[in-house]
């Protein structure tokens, strides 16, 4: 078994037990003081801090377990699929992130809620929850935090691969490598919002709408500036080392010098795998997805990862090598 490999069944296996603990902690909580709660609960507090809302005894205590069924069904498939991957080891970040938050925040609320109703004839004399909630998105808070740390600590404790390609660069020469990519999707889904932003604009001008008018205007035109900006992708690279210009200006742009990539490399990757279209940011790190397939990797010397799909990124990835190889010489 690989270290990367045992580093995935560990983080999954935490997850899983993770789920079961905070569900069967769900439902313990307040079964086992059923003979001192009434038959409907309050759960819901208003402003003032008085109890405005109840559920059934049963609804109360299963409710939230089943929030947190889904919740935590679609971070472990996150989890698995990533176990499945061949880039890293580390989990996406948010899975953690969404486990330990999400759960703590449950078990809190499940507590509060017990510890309000106890020993009440009638849940609308139950008692006040503020101070218990604050203390529990606080410590929901820190393990998120925790969670977060985390995963950018097992990421950075992969060895980037040690057989990336490389090429031969003749003495003397320069050598530039060009490449592009769009999404027509996105292209279109662009369209469709510059479309709505000149209907939204045109009836501000007119006086329609009033103020929401002019905001709906502006809300649809930063969109299509963002599609257009994720839609489109040029990657090049020189002797100065990598730059990634984004739309159809070539504006933003990233830019790495070649001393700051410690190793390149061709990976495959789906959208699904690192959480959808565009500009995306996972547990694989920064990748700019625009289509399924092989993209350029790179593994900064601060051990960050950004990936970019391209076509040809092998040879992208073998000219970066060398342009490391050199430098480190």
């Amino acid at each position: 078994m690989t270290g990367r490999t045992a580093r995935g069944n560990a983080a999954l296996g935490g997850a899983g037990a993770w789920v079961v603990g905070v569900l069967v902690l769900l439902v313990v909580f307040p079964l086992t003081a059923r003979d001192r709660l009434p038959d409907r609960l309050a759960t819901h507090w208003g402003a003032s801090g008085e109890p405005d809302d109840s559920m059934p005894f049963w609804a109360a205590t299963f409710f939230p377990a089943l929030i947190w069924l889904l919740l935590a069904a679609v971070a472990v498939l996150a989890l698995w699929r990533a176990r499945r991957t061949t880039s890293t080891a580390a989990a996406p970040g948010w899975a953690g992130i969404t486990l330990g938050f999400t759960g703590v925040t449950l078990l809190g609320a499940q507590a509060s809620i017990v510890r309000a109703n106890l020993d009440r004839d009638d849940w609308r004399d139950a008692g006040s929850v503020t101070g218990w909630v604050i203390a529990t998105l606080a410590g929901a808070a820190v393990v998120a935090g925790a969670a977060l740390l985390i995963g950018r600590r097992a990421r950075l404790t992969v060895p980037p691969p040690p057989s990336g390609p490389a090429m031969e660069i003749p003495k003397g020469r320069r050598v530039v490598w060009l490449s592009r990519t769009s999404n027509r999707w996105l292209h279109l889904l662009a369209a469709v919002t510059g479309i709505i932003t000149l209907a939204a604009t045109a009836g501000a001008v007119a006086g329609l709408g009033g103020p929401q008018g002019a905001v709906a205007a502006a809300s649809f035109a930063v969109a299509t500036v963002a599609l257009l900006a994720c839609a489109s992708v040029q990657a090049r690279v020189t002797e100065k080392g990598l730059v990634i210009a984004f739309g159809p200006l070539g504006w933003p742009a990233r830019r790495w010098p070649a001393d700051s990539i410690a190793s390149a490399w061709v990976e495959t990757r789906t959208a699904a795998q690192v959480g959808g279209w565009g500009y995306r940011l996972s547990g694989l790190g920064t990748t700019v997805m625009l289509r399924g397939g092989a993209c350029l990797v790179i593994r900064t010397v601060k051990g960050k990862d950004f990936a970019v799909s391209v076509d040809d990124a092998e040879r992208g990835a073998a000219l970066l090598n060398s342009l490391i190889g050199q430098r480190a010489r």
